[in-house]
């Protein structure tokens, strides 16, 4: 990470954050406990909003990661005090030690019981439950709702000081737009109000960190509602960071043998029906752009791409090609158009239109293995480069008994073999995640987290069998027989505005000098320095530093401030004396005060800096 300028008071600081990170905060995935806390913690809640609010509904209440949720359709609106009214309640349950029973009944049953109560959001919820007997679960004689659970054996093994009602946001039912929209009241429940804490400093820590409110004090990208949402504008600023990445990975590639290619925005829907995308992902696709109505109930027209695959694939047919050509890596930072629910959309994070650093190897299938290798290779150099430190692999394969995917078992059976030989080779610490495969062939992912132990995918690698088989691909081998051959799907970044939106959190806003949009600004005293400073900027832009002069004519004390806020590596004092010995005095937020220094060696040291990826 990049260090901080130290402060009189950051080394309590430091020691008093290290004992607070020693609280561990399991994720509801991890903890049978936790499973069964926010389970019984969601149907007090239920209950208790149904005491207060009569006419309320509930629907669905399930745990997610660091909580739980219980969707209502309530006449009115919750309000905050409502919030406080509810958890008053919830102690008040809590304390009255109401037994958690278990039942199971018929369908029937279950039937009969929900429409006594009215209640008709339980019988739709039923009709979707496969498995019989159906499980009630109960607070006493009291308050029920049909759950899976698992569930606490009372009520008093909940602890209301660690619980929390966090916020209300609308739902419709069913995720459906055209469906009853619904009140979602979030909350969170630990097994300690410790660990309540540790949550909340957390969330507070993430606030701080969040790269929508970073991103527009640095002035790095903006969204506007005439564009629409999910389609970020990028900054001169956030231009300049976006750039560095990509020369960074391009002259990386270069080193290694990719070649780049640039392919259109839109196809013909044919491109995809061929891939499978159309058939497996048209969902998550923009609509059909077609010429008249006759066309579009045929569905002929033209898409907006979801993937960079097929249109490599075309550039590699376009003519015969011989194993002497092989492996060809072709590499292209592609933007790609996904058609995200609105209420999926999340700042950089999840968008509707995104820039992935996309590559497709072709090879043979003697070279599977070490070109998958060799792509892993580049990906840890690119984490290291990126300091990102804490990850892990997952092998990401399909599910056997879904029907997502297109290819035969054997194929599949191939591919996942020729991942899973990686990993061992490497020695990589792994774990599967059976289902996550893209819907042509299995996956090595890399899962992040990050400095509030948040998980994100970023680089990926994929090996593909199937595209090769639809697309008819091939090659002329050593012995003059056409063979097919084998596809690897690689991104190191994955999305660049989710790795930029990750990066700003990572980081506090804080870049490393190698990747600042503004590496170093010069701060004259008063006017008559101004020209040597602007002399200075131009011999560093000559050599590739991104440097500028603070020409807004405040008191240095200002310039310093402003300078910090936006948090520039590298801050240079211009005054009488610096302009008189061609010298700066140097100040930087990764060490502090560095003193006078000449500008020749500045400027030297920052060069030699950028390029091993170092501080000044």
């Amino acid at each position: 990470m990049v260090q901080q300028p130290m402060s009189p008071n950051s080394s309590n600081q430091s020691e008093q954050s290290e004992q607070v990170e020693k609280i561990y905060l399991p994720r509801t995935s991890e903890s049978e406990n936790l499973k069964k806390i926010r389970h019984t913690a969601s149907h007090v809640m239920a209950m208790a909003v149904q005491k207060l609010f009569p006419k309320a509904q509930v629907t669905i209440g399930p745990w997610i990661e660091n909580g739980f949720y219980y969707d209502f359709d309530n006449p009115e609106p919750f309000s905050e005090n409502d919030l406080k009214a509810i958890k008053k309640e919830m102690a008040k349950i809590i304390n009255r030690k109401l037994a958690v029973i278990r039942e199971e009944v018929s369908r029937e049953e279950a039937e009969r019981r929900i429409q006594g109560i009215n209640e008709p959001y339980k019988l739709e919820i039923l009709a979707d439950i496969k498995e019989e007997p159906i499980t009630i679960y109960h607070l006493e004689n009291e308050w029920w709702d049909l759950c899976a659970g698992p569930h606490l054996e009372n009520t008093s093994e909940l602890n209301p000081k660690a619980i929390e009602l966090e916020s209300v946001a609308g739902a419709y039912w069913r995720g459906d737009e055209t469906k009853a929209q619904l009140q979602r009241i979030y909350a969170t429940a630990w097994e300690s109000p410790e660990q309540l804490a540790e949550y909340k400093r957390r969330k507070e820590e993430a606030l701080r960190r969040d790269h929508r409110k970073l991103g527009k004090e640095l002035g790095l990208f903006i969204f506007s509602d005439q564009v629409g949402p999910g389609l970020p504008l990028w900054t001169p600023k956030g231009t300049l960071l976006r750039s560095t990445l990509e020369d960074f990975l391009k002259q990386e590639q270069l080193k290694r043998g990719y070649l780049s290619v640039v392919t259109p925005h839109i196809a013909r829907v044919d491109l995809f029906k061929t891939s499978g995308h159309w058939q497996k992902y048209k969902e998550d696709m923009f609509p059909l752009m077609a010429d008249n109505s006759e066309a579009a109930a045929q569905e002929q027209g033209f898409v907006m791409k979801p993937m960079n695959c097929p249109f490599h694939i075309q550039i590699y047919k376009s003519e015969l090609r011989s194993y002497r050509e092989l492996p060809m890596r072709l590499a292209e930072f592609g933007t790609v158009y996904r058609y995200e629910q609105s209420g999926e959309l999340g700042g950089l994070t999840r968008v509707r239109g995104f820039t992935v650093d996309d590559s497709h190897l072709f090879v043979t299938p003697e070279q599977l293995d070490s070109e998958f290798l060799s792509v892993v290779d580049l990906i840890l150099s690119v984490f290291n480069s990126l300091q990102l430190k804490n990850f892990k692999a997952r092998l990401s394969f399909r599910d056997p008994a879904s029907d997502k995917y297109i290819g035969s078992d054997e194929v599949w059976d191939k591919a996942e073999g020729a991942i899973r030989r990686a990993v061992e080779t490497l020695g990589m610490e792994h774990f599967e995640g059976i289902g996550e495969a893209a819907f042509y062939g299995p996956k090595l992912d890399f899962i992040f987290s990050d400095a509030l132990e948040r998980e994100w995918q970023l680089g990926t690698v994929q090996v593909d069998y199937n595209l090769p088989e639809r697309f008819d691909l091939e090659y002329v081998a050593e012995d003059g027989v056409r063979k097919r051959p084998v596809m690897i799907h690689r991104a190191p970044f994955g999305s660049l505005e989710r790795l930029i939106g990750i990066l700003i959190e990572e980081y506090a806003g804080d870049f490393p000098l190698w990747l600042a949009p503004v590496q170093a600004r010069l701060l004259p005293v008063g006017d008559t320095q101004l020209d040597f400073a602007k002399d200075v900027v131009t011999k560093m832009r000559a050599l590739g530093i991104r440097a500028e002069v603070d020409t807004s004519g405040d008191r240095l004390g200002k310039q310093i401030r402003n300078a910090e806020k936006e948090k520039i590596p590298v801050m240079a004092v211009v005054g009488a004396k610096e302009v008189e010995t061609n010298t700066l005095s140097i100040r930087t937020r990764a060490s502090g005060e560095l003193g006078v220094i000449p500008v020749d060696e500045v400027v030297d040291k920052m060069k030699d800096a950028i390029a091993k990826f170092e501080n000044f």
